[in-house]
């Protein structure tokens, strides 16, 4: 009975029997691949620096990517399908912001300089891709065919969203990452940075720098993140190819807000709440799709109203705590966590 009633369930989620043509998939990867080598081999050829004004205009040129996809998805499958990836771009968008917190601090904590992030950022997120396009379609295979397996995808969402929601500032401790304790145990490393060289070679030996190990923790953070938000995007559309290009525009855009966010994380101080509230909603949508389908406009409503209050209130917040006019005796030193001194540098 129960397997009856999860499979009419899981028909209702959009995208069920959407079938993308070959040559999209092959236009999406072809973007994919030339907008990476365009970043890698001619924008940041070289280690440099990334002001915010650069990152503000290149926030904002992957953003706009990402919606031209969305135009591409509508002419070629309609408009269902533009808002099945529009949601599904938003999600991943919304809760990758946390990501980009954590690696500010696993950036400060290895004290990686400023010029060799974006280089390390680039392949942690084309690691990401890969793992996520790895997810996605073993997602998709599980709920095709163990149909029951969507109430267990929603009740872990509603158990994430309290974990979230609950979640304190500052309880990143890269150190203690078990990961991070694996590298350092069996790859043998130079004890400083190598320019932007992930491996070296000295004395005969093949040796490791300290910021390959930066880079797995990269992608470790990401793993995490992805067991989020890869249900919650399942929820809104079952088409491998919504899920697919949704998550890698989204993600690819990660490195410019990693340089425009990295040190603005006490800012957004109820940002985990909002996020909580989302993966809450998707939880709950997945759990009832039995009784009522939720619409995907009405999706698309509540994740953008969500975010719209979020940083509403974590703005006004912050405007409340600013201390009076002539109270400003001794103020607090901070050391925002994406601090671009190299000192310390390893």
């Amino acid at each position: 009975m129960i397997t009856v009633l999860a499979a009419e369930s899981t028909s209702k989620i959009p995208g069920a029997d959407l079938d993308a043509e070959p040559w999209l998939w092959g236009v999406f990867g072809g973007i994919v691949a030339l907008l990476l080598i365009l970043d890698l081999v001619v924008f940041h050829r070289e280690a440099r620096n990334i002001s915010p004004r650069e990152a503000a205009w290149s926030t904002a040129f992957w953003v706009s990517i990402g919606l031209g996809f969305c135009l591409l998805v509508w002419g070629a499958l309609g408009s269902s399908a533009a808002a099945q990836y529009l949601a599904g771009y938003m999600i991943e968008y919304s809760l990758s912001v946390d990501n980009v917190f954590v690696w500010a601090v696993i950036f400060t904590y290895f004290a990686v300089p400023a010029h060799y992030r974006h280089r390390t950022l680039f392949w942690g997120i084309f690691g990401a891709i890969v793992l996520r396009a790895t997810f996605i379609f073993a997602g998709v295979a599980l709920l095709e065919a163990v149909d029951w397996i969507i109430y267990v995808f929603g009740a872990f969402l509603l158990i994430t969203a309290v974990r979230i929601a609950r979640h304190k500032e500052g309880e990143v401790h890269p150190e203690k990452n078990p990961v991070l304790r694996l590298v350092r145990r069996v790859v043998p490393s130079t004890s400083e940075y190598r320019g932007q060289k992930f491996f070296v070679r000295e004395n005969g030996r093949r040796l490791a720098t300290p910021l390959f190990a930066v880079l797995v923790l990269v992608e470790a953070t990401d793993v995490v993140f992805a067991v989020d938000s890869i249900p919650a995007i399942l929820a809104i559309s079952r088409s491998q190819f919504i899920v697919l290009s949704s998550n890698a525009f989204a993600i690819l855009g990660l490195r410019s807000l990693y340089f425009l966010l990295g040190s603005m994380a006490d800012r957004f101080i109820y940002l985990n709440q909002g996020l909580g509230v989302i993966l809450a909603f998707v939880g709950v949508k997945m759990l009832l799709l039995d009784v009522y389908h939720i619409p995907t406009w009405l999706s698309l409503t509540v994740i953008a109203l969500v975010l719209t209050v979020t940083i509403w209130a974590s703005l006004r917040a912050e405007g409340d705590d600013e201390p009076p006019p002539g109270d400003e005796d001794d103020p607090p030193v901070r050391v925002p966590p994406g601090d671009d001194s190299d000192e310390g540098a390893r």
